[in-house]
């Protein structure tokens, strides 16, 4: 650190301090936990942390640093898996752990306002008495401010969304500190630019969420969830596609492959048969499930499916999908010690069983470990790729695997990303997948943050 940068920061630290004591904290402890996200990305502490209450104190940091020129990263609970938490640029992370209120239910109209740091969890806990429920859960308990940042979805997605779908307005503070609503509680609007779909998926570039207005569903009559399991993978595949373009109205659709599933039993103490499995789940009245279930059970069966086994009890259920979200556990206990690399392509439906199929046949030619998983009732998949810290050989064979996975997705009209976001993991793959459209987001974002103080070096390699 040169001494006018000292001088700037011991002026920004008096600064912080004097204006909001009890928010602002730079113990070695609390630097350390925002320094990290669950991704394989090295660790970087920040200067400091804020912890915002409400969203004019927000503005009022925002301020501050922006006279400064201290960058700012957003931190919600630190579940991402691209890196996009990390303060790379060091300056200060701001926690949203304290606007974790629902402001607002409006049951009739089918919506909520809340504060980005709520989790979806303790959203659908304090809203279970309406018959609503907030359908996006990308597995982690996450923060609402986090999941619309990264343009989250899940295992719900394929009948309900993503956060894009599910997000009805924002209200966000800019680079200055100036505080703006990007729309109202209508379900369409035609007023205007739609500054919402640009803020979702921004990851903290453009501005920080400050508060959120979310779409919400009726809880389902009926909810029966049950698995299927396949000799082949191709057949497993195969009938995700069929069912889909079936027109049925699946609710969750999720692949595990054999090794996943070995891995799903030795953690989360099941006894599933070691083949390629599906985990599915219907919605609606019984007559509906019972129509959807049929229809499916037919699909499956001529691909080479076995019997469904049902879990309609919510303990079992709640037990099947707890399995499902653990999976990343499940696959670190395959080989104690590693760091997972997760990869994260998505393609179009009728690609989807090319993509598997040849990224399998990839893998087979690596010595890489990685049992898959994914939402393949949207095309998305995931690798766990499980690979030693201290082994530059691993994670170059890793990382190159990964480069000729995003490639064939791309070849196959896909993306390199299908809901962890960009981060600072994804940033050499955007410019394959957008081209020219990279130059127009970077004056996006010249415009929104002239002095690059909103999580710079996050989703553009040179910024």
């Amino acid at each position: 650190m040169n001494p006018s940068t000292a001088s700037v920061s011991a002026e920004l630290f008096s600064e912080l301090e004097s204006q909001f004591r009890p928010q602002f904290i730079s113990s070695q402890a609390i630097r350390e936990a925002h320094s990290r996200d669950e991704s394989r990305h090295p660790a970087r502490l920040p200067l400091g942390v804020l912890f915002p209450e409400n969203s004019q104190q927000l503005s009022e940091m925002v301020k501050v640093c922006a006279r400064f020129r201290c960058p700012i990263t957003p931190f919600g609970v630190g579940t991402g898996l691209e890196g996009a938490a990390i303060p790379i640029e060091n300056g200060v992370s701001i926690d949203f752990s304290r606007m974790n209120r629902i402001l607002a239910v409006h049951a009739e109209d089918f919506d909520v306002v809340v504060q980005p740091g709520l989790t979806h969890r303790s959203l659908n806990q304090g809203i279970k008495n309406t018959g609503l429920f907030f359908p996006v859960d990308p597995g982690a308990d996450a923060t609402l401010g986090g999941m619309a940042s990264t343009r989250a979805s899940g295992t719900n997605a394929v009948r309900y969304g993503t956060m894009k779908e599910n997000v009805l307005a924002l209200e966000v503070v800019l680079a200055d500190g100036k505080i703006i609503r990007t729309g109202r509680r209508t379900k369409k609007s035609a007023a205007g630019y739609d500054l919402t779909r640009l803020f979702v998926g921004s990851e903290g570039t453009l501005a920080c969420i400050s508060e959120l207005t979310l779409r919400l569903h009726g809880i389902p009559e009926v909810i029966a969830s049950a698995v299927c399991s396949f000799d082949s993978l191709e057949g497993a595949v195969q009938s995700v596609i069929a069912t889909l373009q079936c027109g049925i109205p699946i609710a969750r659709i999720e692949l595990l492959d054999d090794l996943q599933v070995d891995a799903v039993n030795r953690y989360s103490h099941l006894s599933l048969p070691l083949k390629n499995t599906l985990f599915l789940e219907f919605h609606g009245s019984q007559i509906e499930v019972e129509s959807q279930a049929e229809a499916v059970s037919r699909i499956t069966a001529e691909w080479g499916g076995g019997e469904f086994v049902w879990r309609t009890k919510p303990e079992e259920r709640s037990e099947l999908w707890k399995a499902r979200h653990d999976v990343a556990w499940a696959c670190k206990a395959l080989r104690p010690g590693t760091v997972f690399f997760s990869t994260d392509v998505c393609v179009p439906i009728s690609n989807l069983a090319e993509c598997i199929l040849q990224t399998k046949h990839d893998l087979a030619t690596t010595s890489l470990l990685a049992p898959l998983v994914g939402h393949v009732g949207d095309g998305n998949f995931h690798l766990t790729i499980l690979i030693d810290p201290k082994s530059e050989d691993e994670l170059k064979e890793a990382e190159t695997f990964n480069a000729r996975l995003v490639e064939r997705a791309l070849r196959l009209d896909g993306t390199c990303t299908g809901e962890h976001g960009i981060g600072i993991g994804k940033r050499k793959h955007l410019p394959a997948e957008h081209g020219e459209a990279i130059e127009v987001m970077k004056m996006i974002k010249r415009s929104f943050d002239p002095l690059n103080i909103l999580n710079p070096g996050k989703v553009f390699l040179d910024s």
